[in-house]
């Protein structure tokens, strides 16, 4: 099973995570906002990834550090979880609609941080969550593991939808860059010979 538990601790959040890729969706979320707890059910759900994550952060304050840290160890755990990459299908694309939104997710685990972000979301907050906050948890996921990732809106208007549809595909993504191929024979799927 490929597995990751971590726990990280700064003056703004407290927090553990446990994930485990080749799990069945299962999930149990409490970050303290509801918004991004529906959201990371989602990401675990579709992603059949069983996910766990306790978060104390100063949401007295806002989300910002909150969303921010967890896509960072959530960032961490897959690095970890995923290992030396042998044998894993490493591309992965989803092309998703929720209700009038369609959203596009692709997915490189190549080792090199990138994301490409193109969304607009019409509201500046859902469930008291800042919907900038979307690209923030991205950016911090992408950052720490090392996966190259494109998030596109096609089309949506409504911003629960246009969330909801990107947490979903990137999810779905990544389950199936994270698949073992098993006409790879454990081989690292590049011609470098590492990624």
């Amino acid at each position: 099973m490929r597995e990751s538990q971590i726990k990280r601790k700064t003056n703004e959040t407290d927090i553990e995570l446990k994930l485990c890729l080749d799990g069945s969706g299962k999930s149990e979320i409490d970050t303290g906002c509801g918004f991004l707890n529906h959201m990371l059910e989602l990401f675990a759900r579709h992603g059949r990834m069983d996910l766990t994550v306790k978060c104390k952060g100063d949401t007295e304050v806002d989300y910002h550090h909150t969303v921010e840290d967890i896509g960072i160890v959530l960032g961490q755990a897959f690095a970890e979880a995923i290992g030396e990459k042998r044998g894993i299908s490493r591309y992965g694309s989803v092309l998703l609609p929720m209700d009038e939104a369609l959203i596009l997710a692709s997915v490189d685990i190549s080792g090199r941080a990138f994301l490409n972000y193109d969304v607009q979301i019409p509201n500046p907050s859902v469930g008291g969550m800042d919907t900038e906050l979307v690209e923030e948890f991205f950016v911090s996921f992408v950052r720490n593991s090392n996966i190259t990732l494109h998030i596109k809106q096609l089309d949506g208007k409504n911003t629960h939808h246009i969330i909801e549809g990107i947490f979903k595909a990137v999810s779905r993504a990544l389950a199936k860059a994270a698949s073992i191929d098993e006409t790879l024979g454990g081989e690292i799927p590049s011609t470098k010979g590492i990624l």
